[in-house]
């Protein structure tokens, strides 16, 4: 059976400096993960344009200092990993604030132990950490694969149509009747019925390939469908409207 490793391969590719293929790594890397790391760096106490530097350096020095070439894809899902990184990160960053208000030396970052460590960092976390960090990975992966499914109408013609039909996607807080939906489409409730299932069909499979790139094995795939599906459900969580203000979002 074929298996994507679209996140691992990709950032392979990030620690190759120089190269045009790295930059182009680089920046879907940042597209992918920027909100829930960010996100984090906010709940460790960072604001404003410090807390947007401290993002894009967590980053560039994963991808510089060549960690990801060096991690074992088989001990575990992507996020956990790449949270456990940033952990580690920000404890280096904080231990750099402190050691420059003291007029000392600044402590070298090191990102370079295997990726069992970083696992472990992650475990340490308090639970409601994790949870934040997982619940902005969901959103992400959905405003993800929103953004293709929009663009996907608008190359028909039919950008109007996905703003409605988007109503009736799982996890959508706007919903309308289909007799409203359908008369706003200027079709019948049968055909408005049709455009719904062939979307939720199609979002599905979206949201299963974009998920296959972030796991290590396939069996893993239901497993984080379920957990992303879990994460979601809470009331303050819409991600219908989640895919502004993120880099590579226009």
């Amino acid at each position: 059976m074929y298996f994507p490793t679209t996140h691992w391969s990709l950032l392979a590719k990030a620690t190759l400096s120089g190269e045009t293929e790295a930059f182009a790594a680089l920046n879907e890397l940042c597209r992918r993960y920027w909100m829930p790391v960010n996100q984090f760096v906010h709940l460790r106490g960072y604001r404003g344009a410090e807390a947007e530097d401290i993002t894009q350096e967590f980053f560039v020095h994963v991808c510089q200092h060549g960690m990801l070439q060096r991690a074992d894809r088989t001990r575990g899902r992507f996020r956990s990993f790449l949270l456990g990184a940033l952990v580690r990160f920000l404890g280096d960053a904080q231990d750099r604030r402190n050691a420059f208000k003291r007029g000392g030396a600044q402590p070298h970052v090191s990102l370079d132990d295997a990726s069992q460590s970083m696992a472990e960092a992650a475990e340490q976390l308090p639970a409601e950490e994790v949870v934040m960090f997982d619940r902005a990975w969901a959103q992400s992966i959905l405003s993800s694969v929103l953004s293709q499914m929009r663009d996907d109408f608008a190359r028909m013609g039919r950008a109007k149509d996905f703003a409605i039909l988007k109503q009736f996607l799982p996890g959508s807080s706007h919903s309308a009747s289909y007799e409203s939906a359908s008369q706003e489409m200027g079709v019948t409730v049968a055909a408005l019925t049709s455009d719904i299932h062939r979307l939720r069909g199609a979002f599905r499979e979206r949201l299963r390939s974009e998920i296959a790139g972030t796991v290590s094995a396939p069996h893993e795939i239901d497993e984080e469908m379920a957990h992303l599906h879990r994460v979601l459900a809470h009331p303050e969580t819409d991600f219908v409207d989640s895919t502004k203000d993120r880099p590579g979002n226009s």
